[in-house]
């Protein structure tokens, strides 16, 4: 069953009237399949220009949406023949930030993701795609074996940020994200990251400095919440809606700044109407990407990564 959100109501409502509609088509003799249909046309054109016609804010809230695809089901219905690793071989393994060997249409590649869960039991497990160090070590380690055995690396980064607690703090959260962060510079094979739901702040950016970075249409990307940048900027989270305005977050605006490199179209509706399409649909783009990335010598790999972060705010 959707969940819909605030602006969707206008959709709801006529999908209800829909469903309502059929349930009397099925138990009555009256033939009313004329006005279902019109109801139908009219529900899906009311879809495409809602979507299309998104704000910052509005894309904010669809990037979180509870039903949107996570990196479990890309696991079911995107990559093959997962073998997870756990670990970071100094305190634990962080259920946040996920990865090990897998394949992508026969290509083996290491693949690496924030995973937020999807009921409460799943997402407290998962720390809500919050890593920890432990996390980002792993992390740093996986990359490393990419790097030993040849592997292109492809991450999905959905996180609202790295977890900000004591205890994170007390074993070095900012040194292991600027590690990761380091490690995906220097890696000698291909890496392909891509925004799927949430890039929030040091979290997002561990996971995502490759030479190509993908964004799916109403994914966000930006230095920090818009609630704890208005709560910075004008001490009050109900400027949330302003803040995302100012700073830039959707796809569209990153790709016209040159932080992103490709947007990846999502069903209408978003990617949470139709996991199985947005999963395999971003799976086939990371695909082509990885085909053009594998021509390229690993010195270069390098110097592109180098290249395209320095560009970034040059106009």
């Amino acid at each position: 069953m959707i969940s819909y959100l605030e602006f969707e109501k206008p959709v709801a409502a006529l999908e209800a009237r829909i469903a309502e509609l059929r349930q009397t088509a099925d138990a009555g003799d009256v033939d009313i399949s004329a006005e279902i249909r019109r109801l139908e046309t009219k529900s899906a054109d009311l879809l495409s220009s809602t979507y299309g016609a998104l704000t910052p804010w509005q894309k904010t809230q669809v990037a979180r949406h509870p039903m949107r695809p996570h990196f479990c089901d890309f696991l079911t219905h995107a990559f093959t023949d997962f073998m997870p690793l756990g670990g970071d071989r100094y305190f634990g393994d962080d259920q946040a930030i996920i990865g090990g060997f897998a394949r992508l249409d026969g290509r083996r590649i290491m693949l690496i993701g924030h995973e937020k869960g999807n009921d409460t039991q799943s997402r407290i497990k998962h720390n809500f795609g919050m890593g920890k160090p432990e996390g980002y070590r792993k992390a740093i380690r996986l990359m490393e074996l990419a790097g030993r055995f040849g592997l292109p690396v492809v991450t999905l980064v959905d996180t609202s940020g790295a977890f900000p607690g004591v205890e994170a703090e007390e074993r070095g959260q900012a040194e292991a994200i600027a590690r990761s962060t380091e490690a995906c510079l220097a890696l000698p094979v291909p890496m392909v990251a891509a925004i799927v739901g949430e890039g929030g702040s040091g979290g997002a950016v561990a996971l995502a400095s490759s030479e190509r970075v993908l964004m799916f249409e109403h994914a966000v990307y930006a230095v920090i919440s818009p609630e704890a940048g208005a709560s910075i900027l004008w001490r009050t989270a109900d400027k949330a809606q302003d803040m995302a305005e100012a700073m830039k977050t959707t796809a569209q605006d990153l790709l016209a700044l040159g932080v992103i490199d490709r947007i990846v179209k999502e069903p209408v509706g978003g990617a949470h109407r139709d996991p199985v399409a947005a999963t395999q649909g971003l799976a086939k783009v990371i695909g082509e990407e990885l085909d053009q990335l594998a021509k390229v010598k690993p010195a270069d790999l390098r110097l592109r990564r180098e290249e395209r972060f320095l560009r970034i705010g040059q106009g």
